[in-house]
C-alpha cells in the first residue's frame, strides 16, 4: 500500500520528458491552418496562424509574410522554414496576438516582376513595376483585400515582411498597395528606388541587410533607404556587417522587431 505514491511519482517522472519532447517537436503547420485562395482558375496556397483565444468578437492585427525563392513550390509547407518560429513562440503569442499569413509562391512564379541576371555575383535585377503584377503578387493582393474586410482585423494595423525574393515583394506590394500597409520589414530585398514616392511619408519601415551579401546587392536596400530619405520617410536601417545573405536570422533576433512593428497604428 505505501509504495502506491512511489510508484505514481516514479510514472510521472518517467513520462514528463516524452510529454516535453512531443510539444517541443510541434511543427509549424500544426499550428499554422492550410488554407487556399483561388480567383477564378487560380489559386494561392497559403499558412494562417490565429491568435490563441481567437473571437471574431475580437480584432487583430495582421502580419503578411513572404519568403524567399528557395520556399517556391505547392507543398504549403516550405513557406514556413524561416520566420514561423518567431510567431509560434509563447512570448510572441502573449504579447502580440495578430493574425499570421504565410502565402507560397509556385516554383514558377517570382513575388516581385522583375528580370534577373543570374550570371552575374550578385545577381542583377531589373525592376518592372510599371507592368501587371506576377500572378503570385496579384493573387496576394486579393487574398489581402479579403482578409481585411474581415470584422475582426484591424485595418489600422497591417503589415508585411519579407526575405530575400520576399523583401522585394515586400517593397513592390508597398508600391501597388500603399493604403493598405501600415509598416514594413523588407529583409535582403531590393526594388525600383521611384517607386518609394507612393509610401515613404506614410508607411513606417525597417529595413534590413547582410554587408557580406553575394546572392543580394547590399547596395540594393541602401539605395531603397536613401530614396525613401530623399521622399520625406524616416526609415529605420540595420546593416549587419557580419552576415551574407541570410541577414534573416539576425533580423528575426532582434529583440525590438516585433515591438517596433507592432507599435505602428494608423489612425482610424
Amino acid at each position: 500500500m505505501t509504495l502506491k505514491p512511489y510508484i505514481i511519482t516514479l510514472c510521472l517522472v518517467m513520462i514528463m520528458p516524452f510529454v516535453l519532447n512531443a510539444q517541443q517537436l510541434q511543427k509549424p503547420e500544426d499550428l499554422f491552418l492550410s488554407k487556399t485562395h483561388i480567383v477564378n482558375t487560380d489559386t494561392l496556397q497559403y499558412r494562417m496562424l490565429f491568435p490563441k483565444g481567437f473571437s471574431e468578437d475580437k480584432s487583430y492585427p495582421v502580419v503578411l509574410v513572404l519568403h524567399g525563392a528557395g520556399e517556391r513550390g505547392n507543398d504549403n509547407k516550405k513557406q514556413l522554414v524561416n520566420g514561423s518560429d518567431l510567431f509560434l513562440k509563447e512570448s510572441t503569442r502573449n504579447t502580440f496576438p495578430a493574425i499570421v499569413i504565410f502565402p507560397q509562391c509556385p516554383e514558377n512564379d517570382y513575388w516581385a516582376k522583375l528580370e534577373a541576371d543570374r550570371s552575374t555575383q550578385p545577381i542583377t535585377f531589373n525592376y518592372k513595376y510599371k507592368e501587371t503584377p506576377t500572378k503570385a503578387m496579384a493573387l496576394v493582393m486579393d487574398l489581402m483585400d479579403n482578409i481585411v474586410e474581415k470584422p475582426h482585423v484591424k485595418v489600422n494595423q497591417v503589415y508585411v515582411m519579407g526575405l530575400s525574393m520576399g523583401g522585394m515583394g515586400t517593397f513592390e506590394i508597398l508600391y501597388r498597395k500603399p493604403d493598405l500597409f501600415t509598416a514594413a520589414i523588407p529583409i535582403c530585398g531590393g526594388g525600383h528606388p521611384e517607386s518609394v514616392m507612393a509610401y515613404a511619408k506614410s508607411i513606417p519601415l525597417w529595413v534590413f541587410h547582410g554587408a557580406k551579401d553575394d546572392v543580394v546587392d547590399p547596395n540594393l536596400s541602401i539605395n531603397m533607404v536613401s530614396a525613401i530619405l530623399n521622399n520625406g520617410g524616416s526609415p529605420r536601417f540595420t546593416l549587419y556587417d557580419f552576415a551574407n545573405h541570410n541577414s534573416w536570422d539576425a533580423a528575426f533576433a532582434e529583440p525590438e522587431l516585433l515591438t517596433w512593428l507592432f507599435s505602428k497604428s494608423n489612425k482610424i
